[in-house]
């Protein structure tokens, strides 16, 4: 039991370490590693989860959608950009491979159908709502 405790604690890091890489390097993603932070520190400590879910990190990235109420434009294309590039060498790279061309094709149209309609859009004001008493919007 504690040893499954500790490779969803490992999970978890290796998840924050990675999202929090991606949410400063354009070329990689924050989002799927940060769902993978949440999942491993919800499985393997409650005071761990709680922490990560007080984090700028996971407010900024990833808390919006988590409640359902969808991402901001500029997170949404900066994930659309992301899994487009990283798309695109996988579709250079299988020139000798037309099926394989074909469905990530239809993967990545999945994908951008996906976020356009399938996400809501946030205004940036949307993202986080302001604490109560804290003089903002008053």
């Amino acid at each position: 039991m504690k040893l499954k405790k500790f490779c969803y604690l490992l999970l978890g890091c290796v998840g924050l370490v990675l999202g929090a890489v991606g949410a400063v390097l354009p070329l990689m993603p924050a989002f799927p590693f940060l769902l993978l932070a949440a999942f491993g520190f919800a499985k393997s400590s409650r005071r761990l989860h709680n922490w990560f879910l007080s984090t700028r990190l996971y407010r900024d990235n990833l808390e919006s959608f988590v409640q359902g109420r969808g991402m901001t434009r500029r997170t949404k294309v900066r994930i659309m950009v992301t899994v487009t590039l990283l798309m695109s060498i996988g579709f250079v790279l299988m020139h000798a491979v037309p099926v394989g061309r074909i469905v990530l094709g239809c993967i990545w149209v999945f994908h951008i159908l996906y976020f356009l309609f399938g996400i809501k859009t946030l205004r940036e004001e949307e993202k986080a709502p302001c604490p109560a008493g804290s003089g903002e919007g008053e």
